[in-house]
């Protein structure tokens, strides 16, 4: 009896180790092991925390302004089959990728800068759901997708370089820089600058819509023309995968501006799936360096070959090599 009784201690025993080495690894693994509460800005207060601002030729439209008071509180998931399956009303959206409501005069002029190379099928679902989307928010917006043509690893940073010069070319004030991969949830996350750079896509779904540190400023983040060229735009050095985000972030720092973010409920995306682009073994050391570097290396040191501009039906092509 003596034996059975510890044979079966033994084994409760055995069960309480197992169990508490799998919560260990789940507790180590999980990306919503990060998860942190932070400032939000709430959604009573999203419309006069955006930054109103528009090109010339919108500012000049003779029609009342558009409210986004709506917009905003009706907010409701739309990533579903009919968002994601064709464009609907195609025939609104302008050679280039731009739209403008005709019935009201937009308050917000943002020009969506996207950098790529060699993901055709999550360009052609970015296209299709973002254009559906973003005519819900009586917007006026342009896509300009940066690509990357030559072999060299990937420069993310330099395309929103480069796409931001060229937006600025067409007057617009107001940037989003936007991954491919990424696809905003709910329709109340409206296309705008704030007043402070914002970081849109703070409850993604592959981190179980937390977050996982309180400076992240990647993914899809929204900054004023006059912002972005503030900091000297991103870095220029950061080829291939990981710390060009976190760079950007310490330039704000530098110049004592601070990132907001809006309700998370309101700031929901999923991300698609893709093959993780090559690490950049060098990005810690350059990140250690990011403040000192800030004012030499950017967009007034931005260096590149501009092979095509071309106005496709549902985006601004521009091609280059870094």
């Amino acid at each position: 009896m003596l034996i059975r009784l510890c044979q079966h201690s033994f084994h409760i025993y055995d069960l309480l180790v197992f169990s508490a080495a799998i919560t260990l690894i789940v507790y180590i693994l999980l990306p919503h092991r990060f998860a942190l509460r932070y400032d939000y800005i709430d959604q009573q207060h999203f419309e006069e925390a955006l930054l109103a601002a528009t090109t010339p030729n919108v500012s000049a439209q003779l029609a009342p302004d558009c409210s986004y008071k709506e917009v905003i509180a009706e907010s409701r998931f739309v990533y579903d089959a009919r968002h994601l399956e064709k464009i609907q009303r195609d025939e609104e959206i302008r050679l280039g990728g731009e739209y403008q409501p005709e019935d009201c005069r937009a308050r917000f002029s943002t020009a969506i800068i996207v950098p790529y190379r060699d993901r055709p099928e999550q360009l052609a679902t970015f296209l299709t759901y973002m254009h559906n989307y973003l005519r819900l928010q009586l917007i006026h917006y342009r896509i300009f997708v940066v690509e990357q043509s030559d072999r060299k690893p990937f420069n993310r940073a330099m395309l929103f370089n480069i796409g931001a010069k060229v937006a600025a070319s067409y007057d617009y004030p107001c940037l989003i820089l936007h991954d491919v991969d990424l696809m905003p949830l709910n329709s109340g996350q409206i296309y705008a600058c704030s007043k402070l750079p914002r970081h849109m896509s703070s409850a993604l779904d592959s981190w179980r819509f937390h977050l996982p540190y309180r400076t992240l400023f990647g993914g899809v983040v929204a900054m004023s023309t006059a912002q972005y060229n503030m900091v000297n735009g991103m870095s220029n050095l950061y080829h291939g995968w990981g710390g060009e985000d976190d760079d950007l972030y310490e330039r704000l720092k530098v110049i004592g501006v601070e990132i907001c973010r809006f309700d998370p409920a309101y700031s929901e995306y999923t991300m698609l799936k893709h093959k993780h682009e090559i690490p950049n073994e060098n990005r810690m050391a350059l990140l250690r360096a990011a403040s000192l570097r800030m004012h030499s290396d950017g967009l007034n040191s931005l260096v590149y070959k501009e092979v095509e501009r071309r106005m496709r039906s549902l985006f601004t092509h521009i091609r280059v090599e870094t």
